[in-house]
């Protein structure tokens, strides 16, 4: 019997839901060592690197504009960048190396020593991330990443990760931008409060 269309709203909300409560119980503590890693980028200078694909790359832009503009209150910006806006650069990028050196070759030209890079993929296997996180790693900036149940491949290569319990795209990528928005309340309250 096919699931009527109520039923499919209230069952994709209580998923959700069911996954956050989850969530709360179990990565709290990821997600604040993750909002105390930013923080302390910011407090000493360095900058956000963000940049996934697809929607997760909505919510690399999501949060960097959440760094850079305001989050809850009036304040000074944030540096925060976010890889997949310069459709100039993916593009010419990907024509002339690859669509795998997206992200890494500009990292290569604006990330520092200092700096954060934050990845995202919900399945952790993402060429174009993990090549990214490999290179920050190996250059010794601080590495994080949201993925998804088990970390893919991109786990070798975070200093932090947090792994949102589940194999659902939908309700991962629901969980990291939850997750960016609680990340970026707590850097607000710790740098201007």
């Amino acid at each position: 019997m096919m699931e009527n269309k109520q039923d499919k709203i209230k069952r994709g909300l209580l998923e959700s839901a069911s996954l956050k409560k989850r969530v709360a119980e179990e990565n709290a503590d990821t997600i604040l060592r993750i909002a105390e890693e930013v923080t302390r980028t910011l407090k000493e200078g360095g900058k956000i690197i963000i940049f996934g694909n697809g929607g997760s790359a909505a919510d690399a832009q999501h949060i960097a504009a959440e760094l850079m503009g305001r989050y809850l209150m009036d304040r000074e910006p944030l540096p925060a960048i976010s890889l997949t806006v310069n459709t100039s650069s993916l593009t010419a990028i990907a024509n002339d190396y690859s669509y795998s050196d997206v992200f890494l070759r500009q990292l290569k030209g604006i990330a520092r020593k200092g700096d954060l890079v934050w990845g995202i993929s919900t399945s952790g296997n993402s060429e174009n991330v993990v090549k990214a996180l490999k290179w920050a790693r190996e250059k010794g900036i601080k590495t994080v990443g949201f993925t998804g149940e088990g970390g893919g491949r991109m786990k070798e290569y975070c200093d932090l990760i947090f792994e949102v319990p589940s194999k659902s795209t939908p309700r991962i990528q629901e969980l990291h931008i939850t997750a960016g928005h609680i990340i970026c309340e707590i850097v607000e309250e710790e740098l201007f409060r």
